[in-house]
Formats: structure tokens, sequence, C-alpha cells
């Protein structure tokens, strides 16, 4: 009988691990996300390495769970149909005007898809749109609302939340393009105002006023206990969304433990926690930079792991999910995560010529540029190889003659102080013992180190990332390439919408003085000052563009250089 049981297992083990093998080529190995895994030249090309037409469809994948968000068991979902009715519903309603006047800020809202245009969620692409037809079929319902927006059903009730597409698209002159970063995210603004209403509001009062069914109730009850273990704070400034304060003010109503434990004493007495007073925040990434990276976030403080999954389980903690489902989630869903990577590390940049007539670029400025970027720049940011440098230069059209050939960004990702503002990467070390004891971390090799500056990032794309600096102070290239003191001390933001008054195009940037448009200072949420903490133009100076305090560019030196940045 024993021979006969040990015959059956071989059996079994010959079959299932046949079955892996055929399964693999679709699946791929899990990369080599190790600390000091050197990055391949020209970037992760196809980093599971799967055949051309599983990585197309993964990559279409990958696409639809930007925009549902795909961990199902997440601990925060909004009640859909009750958040549309307290907003749409005509009759007067008294709970409803206590609810309206806890939101303050949100009493002016009418329809759902106002306040996800206040949370900073864009469009999707119109059929007509051929420049960025970034998105595939969208799940059902969809296109009536705007991408970020994500629904989940669970026990009879749909609930939404946010996805990845909230903070990493934009709009780009009448385009929605996926991988950008939103200028104008509040997702952090929409928690911690959420969590105050739930906080305030006792299930039977928001049953009566959003006509709420069981099942609604029930999922409005257990966010109400959830959000016990999630804590926010609004950014310093409209633009600078990122979930780091959120991640750190949540493990801190959490048990120091290596599952972050949800136990009623640590809700009910939270640790101190620097980043409750100390800004650390940043705009969103860009996804086109991840794949030449092998350390993530703006200041490569992930040192190992891979970066999707890092961002879901944060995510899950500002949520104030359970670990335990979160793992399990994770152990369920591999090939979910392998998708979002694929999107992310296949993304394009925007093309300035998509934009604007190819004649206004001027390629010999733009040659002359090269030159000085390669003395200034390239040993930190990379060098970028250009069609007009080939032996084929003289029969390409201007369009072609433009284009990068190659991109040889380190093997290394470095980090370099260069004396911007220090409280972003400072503020990692509220978050690296906490995430670095979790079992999950050390499960899947995530390893956080607080660094002593920032990522010098690839800078393909670079003309549509106005503004610039981890914490957008400043508002256009001319101010980068100019000595911090002359840097302007507050500018005034707005949605890059008309190409000709939205955007200095030879300054490539935010319009300043006279050309402001009037709308925008009627705003003063789009007013961004400098003298804030946490939002200084300070660095990028002495030794860049600098030398014993004098500026090394001339004004035409700086055109030329921002013509050659147009055409990466």
């Amino acid at each position: 009988m024993q021979r006969l049981v040990r015959a059956y297992s071989v059996v079994c083990g010959v079959f299932w691990f046949s079955a892996f093998l055929a399964l693999a080529p679709a699946f791929g190995a899990e990369p080599n996300w190790s600390r000091g895994k050197p990055t391949p030249v020209d970037g992760w090309q196809n980093p599971y390495g799967l055949t051309a037409s599983d990585l197309e469809a993964s990559i279409r994948r990958g696409r639809h769970w930007a925009l549902q968000y795909p961990v199902d068991n997440t601990a925060t979902l909004v009640p859909v149909q009750p958040f549309k009715n307290f907003l749409e519903l005509p009759e007067q309603n008294p709970f409803r005007e206590f609810i309206r006047r806890i939101l303050k800020a949100g009493t002016g809202f009418r329809t759902l898809n106002e306040v996800l245009d206040w949370v900073g969620m864009n469009p999707f692409p119109t059929p007509e749109d051929s420049a960025y037809t970034l998105i595939p079929e969208p799940f059902e319902g969809a296109r009536e609302t705007r991408m970020g927006f994500s629904v989940i059903e669970r026990d009879g009730a749909k609930g939404f939340t946010v996805s990845c597409a909230a903070c990493h698209s934009a709009n780009l002159f009448g385009h929605t393009v996926l991988g950008l970063q939103n200028r104008f995210p509040r997702v952090n603004a929409f928690f911690s105002r959420g969590k105050e209403l739930t906080e305030k509001v006792p299930p039977w009062m928001f049953g009566q006023a959003t006509r709420a069914t069981p099942a609604e109730l029930k999922l409005y009850e257990q966010q109400k206990k959830n959000i016990r273990w999630m804590n926010t704070r609004i950014p310093a400034t409209l633009g600078l969304d990122t979930s780091l304060p959120q991640v750190a003010l949540s493990l801190a109503l959490r048990e120091p433990d290596a599952h972050a434990s949800r136990t009623e004493r640590s809700a009910r007495s939270p640790r101190r926690d620097r980043l409750e007073t100390e800004p650390s925040d940043s705009k969103p990434g860009t996804w086109w930079n991840v794949r030449f990276k092998n350390r993530w976030l703006l200041d490569g403080s992930v040192v190992s792991g891979n970066p999707i999954l890092t961002n879901l389980l944060w995510n899950e903690i500002g949520h104030g999910s359970d670990l335990h489902d979160v793992g399990a989630w994770l152990d369920r869903h591999p090939e979910i995560v392998r998708d979002l990577v694929n999107l992310v590390f296949h993304s394009e940049p925007p093309r300035y010529t998509d934009f604007f007539p190819v004649t206004n670029i001027r390629i010999e400025s733009a040659r002359r540029g090269e030159k000085l970027f390669v003395q200034n720049c390239a040993s930190c940011h990379g060098t970028y190889e250009k069609a007009w440098s080939t032996a084929e230069a003289p029969s390409l059209s201007q369009e072609e003659m433009i284009k990068t050939t190659r991109v040889l960004y380190p093997e290394q990702t470095p980090v370099v102080n260069v004396g911007t503002d220090a409280y972003r990467f400072r503020g990692m070390t509220s978050l690296e013992e906490p995430l670095n004891r979790l079992e999950l971390s050390q499960r899947h090799g995530i390893v956080v180190e607080t660094q002593a500056g920032y990522v010098p990032p690839p800078l393909l794309g670079i003309w549509s990332r106005w503004p610039y600096f981890h914490n957008n102070s400043a508002p256009s290239l001319c101010d980068v390439l100019t000595a911090s003191s002359q840097r302007p001390r507050e500018y005034w933001a707005g949605a890059p919408v008309d190409r000709e008054r939205d955007f200095d195009d030879e300054c490539n940037g935010y319009p300043r003085g006279a050309r402001v448009p009037a709308e925008w200072k009627k705003d003063p949420e789009l007013k961004f000052d400098t003298r804030k903490k946490g939002l200084s133009n300070a660095g990028h100076d002495e030794g860049i563009f600098l030398r014993n305090g004098q500026e090394i560019l001339s004004s035409q030196d700086k055109r030329d250089l921002i013509q050659f940045l147009k055409t990466l």
C-alpha cells in the first residue's frame, strides 16, 4: 500500500510540475528584485520574459487593473448608491444637511462626477482621441465616471475606492495620459474628509440620509470599523499627494509587531509620529521612468522588492486593512501584480511633437543643447542617443531625426543630494523600521532604507512633467536652469488646457507674470508658495549650473538645453 501511495505521489508531482512548465511561459518567472541587482541596459524591457503575444495581453490586463483597483478585499469601500443619493436626491432631509455641515467644503457638490473632478480624476479618453488610446474597453459603466473611480461588489452591495489611475494619469491639452503624474490630486483630502464623516455619522443616520439598503449599511459599518486603523494628513499644497504620511500615521494606530496587528488598544492610543506635524510630500511618480531603476520612489528608499507589490501593500496599510487579508490576496493573485508591472514598465511618455509642430524644435539649437547636457547633466540623468547622430540622419525627416534611439541610465540607480528640500527624504525615517519588520515585507524581499537625497530621474518625456523637482517648486525648465536665488518665490498653477494660454513654450512650464490666466488667480489653492515648510525651491545649484555662485549657462545656453530636453 505504501508503495502504491508513493507511486501515486510521484505521478501527481510529475503532473503538476509538467503543468507548471507548460504555464511558465505565460506567467513568467518572478524577476530578481533584490538589492543591487543591476538594471539591464536600456531598462527592464520584459521583466518576466514573456512571449510577445503574452506580453501584449499582460499589458492590456494591466491597464484594466490600473482602472479597476484589484485588491477586492480592501478594508475601506464607500457605498456607491448611498453616496450618489446623498449628493443627488432633491428633497430636504435634516440628516443629509447635518452631514453636509460636517463636510464643510463638500456642500457645493451635487453629482458624483463633481466630487470626482474635485478629487482630480480625469475623464476617459474619447474614441476620437487618436494620440493616446491607452485604455482598452473599460469595465461596465466606467466611461460615465472618471479614471480612478473603482467599484467593487461585496455581499450584495457596491462600494467604491480609488485606483492607480487617480494619481497616475493627467490631462495634457485635452488628452488623458495614463502614467503621467496627476497635477492636481486630492486623494488624501478625500480620504481625510471621508474618515471625519464616517467617525461622526452613525449607521442609522447614514441610512436615513442616503436610503441605504441593509447590504449597503453593512458595508458602511465595515468601513466605520476599519477606519479606526486609518489615519491621514492633507498635503502641504495642491499637487503633492504621496501616500507616505498616511501609511506612517496608519501604522502608528497598529501594534508594533510583524503583522501591524489591529487592536482596540492600538487604535485608542496611537504612537506619536513626526509626520503628524512635519511635511513629507512629493508629487506622484511617472510610470515610464520605473523600468530604468533598481531602487524605487523619488528618493530611492525602497532598495529591494517588487515596486508594484510594495505599492499595493502600502496602499492597504493606508486603507486600514488587516495584513493577513492583504497577504492572502497577494498569494492568490501574483498574475495581477505581474500585469501591473508590465503595464508600468512598458509605459511610454507623450512626445512634444504630438502636441506642437515639429518645426517648433530648432534642431541646431537642440544639438548644441545636447552637448551642454552631456557636459552638465548626463552623469546623473543618463545619456540619450539621438537619431540625428546616426549615419542615416541625412535621409530622415525632421520628426524622425529628433527621436531618441537609446537611453543609457546608470545600472545602479543613483541617489544624490543637490540641496533640494529635504523634508520628503527625511520623512522615510518614520517608515523604515515599521515597514521592514513586517512579515509581508520580509516574505516579499521589501527593504526600505532612508536616503540622503533624491534619485535624479531619467528625463524621457521631461517636457510634459512640469512643474519640476520632487515638490513641484520650480514652475518651468527655465527656473530649473536658473540659480535658486532667482527662482520665483511663488507662482500660479493651472490645468494645461489651451496650448497657447496655459503653457510657456519657450521656458517649458507654467506662464508667469502678465501671462498667468486670470481664472487661475481666483482659486487660492492654485497658488504655490515656496516659503512654506516642505516647499522650498532651493538646490540644484552649485556644481551643476553654478560655479562659485555664478551661473555657467548663458541665456542662449538655456534655450539650447531646453530645445534638447523637448526632444526626449
